[in-house]
């Protein structure tokens, strides 16, 4: 495998269920380099949000997400929130409550993409999310846009939900997807699309390591 160079940025966006997170996170481990979860900087400042007592669209919200320090350690697996941890109490079912509202105000996404940006000039990452490729890093060096069909993504998420003991219907999940995706792709700021530039992954019948092994030598070509 060829080494990935000190400064590469690969961005790679998708709706949810379409395996981003695990992919993303697997070549990170593979390749020696930083993940960076765009979704749990939005926990994190959620996080700050609940616990200040912040309203999603308060100014006094704006002005700590601009104050605050975000990084993430080891490969991405660990969040730091102003050098804490929060990579546990970012996942709480109360900060699931409130991650849309906060994550859909302008100016808050505004200041995370400039923490985003802040962490891709530090060095080579790869980067999840649903305006990765488009908003935040429109000139990185690789882009990809995985996909999968609704039914695929709905079984992947009941069986997430079933594996915490959580009762849901391949149904109501696949209903849940639908609005997800009507919402992230009609927004006003930073919608979800396909970069133009963007190699599309569709994961519907793959495995993850399939996935990861096409990324992978997509890059390696390259570089």
């Amino acid at each position: 495998m060829k080494e990935i160079g000190s400064q590469v940025t690969i961005a790679m966006d998708g709706p949810a269920g379409s395996g981003k997170s695990t992919v993303a996170r697997r070549i990170a481990e593979k390749l020696g380099l930083l993940y960076l979860d765009s979704g749990a900087m939005y926990r994190a400042v959620t996080l700050l949000a609940l616990r200040e007592g912040l309203a999603a669209d308060s100014p006094k919200l704006i002005d700590r997400v601009k104050a605050c320090h975000i990084e993430f350690t080891d490969n991405g697996r660990t969040i730091l929130l102003d050098a804490e941890d929060v990579s546990v109490q970012i996942r709480t079912p109360a900060v699931n409550r409130l991650v849309a509202d906060v994550a859909k105000i302008p100016e808050i996404r505004r200041e995370i993409v400039n923490h985003q940006q802040r962490i891709g000039a530090e060095g080579s990452i790869i980067a999840e999310g649903r305006d990765l490729t488009t908003i935040v890093f429109p000139n990185a060096d690789f882009k990809f846009y995985l996909d999968a069909s609704v039914k695929e993504r709905a079984k992947r998420r009941l069986a997430e939900l079933q594996a915490q003991n959580e009762n849901a219907t391949l149904a109501a999940v696949e209903t849940e997807i639908r609005e997800r995706d009507g919402k992230d792709t009609t927004r006003e700021h930073s919608p979800l699309r396909t970069a133009d530039d963007a190699i599309i992954v569709d994961t519907t019948d793959k495995t993850i390591e399939e996935v990861v092994d096409f990324i992978i030598a997509a890059v390696c070509e390259s570089v």
